[in-house]
């Protein structure tokens, strides 16, 4: 069995089962296999895979055309132009999310002390940690999770402290000059309508927020200003359609302000807490 030959009939095994972009995972899966980057596939077409690669590779397809997530099978997500380790314990990092970074690199790059809330792989606490070199904290409700973001931390050179607690018990008042934070923002009414990908692979403490899908973002925006110094900044992510819930949310806030993501829509708001937060 060639290379060639391989990628062949793994895109036709995927194209069946109908996984999207069937080509490039079968790719991906092969490469993952051999051990080798995508580019080695294409200089070695014509190359014989060894008995073990072509096992591990008829089983990562099988796992894909069951609809385990490719991510979860090669164990590895970019995020920010970095390479960040996944496991089943915590979400698959999103493009979408990096609009998070993007915001909080413009509005509070001068952050001294930043916080991650709900931080599942850590791709956001680790990424500013390195763009900013502010000290970094990150909280997480699940202990496996927080393992796999003290993990990626130490994998990339971040100097990051992970702490399991529910969203930011465990912090000290008036201790940060950020807060960040992708919370679960899904109502569970809408479980069934999610890919399966996601419904049945993505860890539900991670995607659902009880029967609104804001009852986190309510959490947050209460417990925020306990822990911001004043006239620091709190930054999230948006689910879609939540716009204008959350921003109610944060009402006594100051400068809010929503940035879309590349296709026009809502995905990040961001307020700083007003000297009367503090009082309270």
């Amino acid at each position: 069995m060639t290379v060639q030959t391989a990628l062949l009939q793994g895109t036709r095994l995927l194209e069946d089962a109908q996984v999207t972009a069937p080509r490039l995972t079968a790719e991906v899966l092969l490469s993952h296999a051999m051990r080798r980057e995508r580019v080695y596939l294409f200089a070695h077409p014509e190359q014989e895979l060894r008995q073990v690669e072509w096992l591990h590779y008829g089983r990562y397809l099988h796992e894909r055309m069951m609809g385990k997530p490719t991510q979860y099978i090669t164990r590895r997500q970019e995020f920010y132009g970095r390479e960040f380790r996944v496991t089943r314990d915590v979400l698959i990092p999103r493009p979408e999310s990096e609009h998070v970074v993007e915001v909080a690199l413009r509005l509070a790059r001068g952050a001294r002390r930043l916080l991650d809330v709900g931080t599942g792989s850590g791709a956001l606490a680790v990424t500013l940690q390195l763009e900013t070199g502010a000290e970094a904290w990150a909280t997480e409700i699940s202990p496996s999770a927080a393992a796999v973001a003290s993990t990626n931390a130490t994998r990339l050179g971040a100097r990051v402290a992970v702490v399991v607690c529910d969203v930011m018990d465990a912090i000290a008042s008036e201790s940060m000059d950020l807060i960040v934070a992708n919370p679960p923002y899904v109502p569970l009414a809408q479980r069934d309508g999610l890919q399966r990908e996601v419904r049945d692979w993505e860890p539900d403490r991670a995607l659902f927020a009880g029967e609104s899908g804001f009852e986190i973002y309510e959490r947050v925006v209460a417990a925020a200003p306990r822990v911001l110094r004043p006239g620091s900044w709190l930054i999230m992510e948006l689910g879609f359609g939540s716009r204008d819930r959350v921003a109610a949310l944060l009402h006594g806030w100051q400068d809010i302000e929503i940035a879309p993501d590349l296709a026009g829509i809502p995905r990040v708001i961001a307020a700083r807490a007003s000297a009367q937060h503090a009082a309270e």
